[in-house]
């Protein structure tokens, strides 16, 4: 376990001193990285296109959480006859709103007062005992829900409950990851299992544990996943990283990954 730990440590420390990480984090103000209130899934996507050609990205890899995974298909799915999408991960994510049984309820949500709002989320997390990796993920999401005035709670309830579901037929072509836990979450498992129906070609990474928020509390794992996706786009116009930065040796080990990942051996 030790050893595997150190490798991960590794891992990340090259990545905080590449020259794109150091480009990204000099460029993009993180602390204020906020979508603007949308109201409308297809407003959202229409949003989203315009900020890929500011800044003149004409395809993405895109990971997504929860609302986010389902953003991101519906904005493959809206960018299907020009696609902008070059692939995606879906983190603990969905592809109908119809599993929260709240689409009657989806246009009163900017009435509601942002205490009632917050309800509803906190409702969905987490209860009983949990480690502390889960508890400090909780406690962060906690206060980020507290920074959230009533219109941008209201907005994201309502695009995260209005009555839709993604055309899986659009967006076969896009290359796919779905990362989910096997612990208690907001999602069912027969919303999970509809994922992998919906797209079964795409590869899955499970995690034992991690709860609702597995890229805050188990990111090291997450992050595995991801330079695992995005090592198939190597030495192609699509590369997610400086081709300097790989090596030989992770090219022959991307050629041998299987469909399916399973989360390392904590006894190793």
């Amino acid at each position: 376990m030790h050893a595997l730990v150190n490798v991960r440590n590794q891992t990340m420390e090259e990545i905080k001193e590449s020259p794109d990480y150091i480009w990204f984090r000099s460029t993009v103000p993180l602390k204020r990285l906020q979508f603007p209130v949308y109201w409308d899934l297809m407003e959202f996507c229409d949003g989203f296109r315009k900020l890929l050609d500011h800044l003149q990205l004409d395809r993405v890899h895109i990971f997504g959480a929860s609302l986010g995974g389902f953003l991101a298909q519906k904005f493959a799915e809206f960018t299907c006859k020009s696609p902008r999408v070059h692939s995606l991960i879906l983190c603990n994510s969905f592809s109908d709103t119809s599993i929260f049984n709240q689409t009657w309820t989806a246009n009163s949500f900017w009435l509601m007062p942002a205490f009632m709002l917050k309800k509803i989320v906190l409702s969905n997390f987490a209860k009983g005992p949990v480690d502390p990796e889960m508890a400090s993920a909780i406690d962060f999401m906690v206060d980020r829900l507290e920074s959230l005035n009533q219109r941008e709670l209201a907005s994201r309830l309502t695009l995260n409950c209005q009555n839709s579901y993604v055309e899986p037929h659009k967006i076969k072509d896009v290359t796919m990851s779905i990362i989910d836990v096997f612990d208690q979450s907001a999602l069912s498992l027969e919303a999970k299992e509809e994922m992998y129906k919906l797209f079964p070609n795409a590869k899955r990474a499970h995690l034992k544990t991690g709860g609702n928020f597995p890229y805050l509390c188990r990111s090291a794992d997450v992050n595995l996943y991801i330079q695992i996706h995005l090592q198939q786009f190597h030495g192609t116009r699509h590369a997610a990283i400086n081709p300097a930065m790989v090596s030989a040796e992770e090219l022959e080990v991307q050629k041998c990954q299987p469909n399916t990942y399973q989360e390392p051996d904590e006894e190793q």
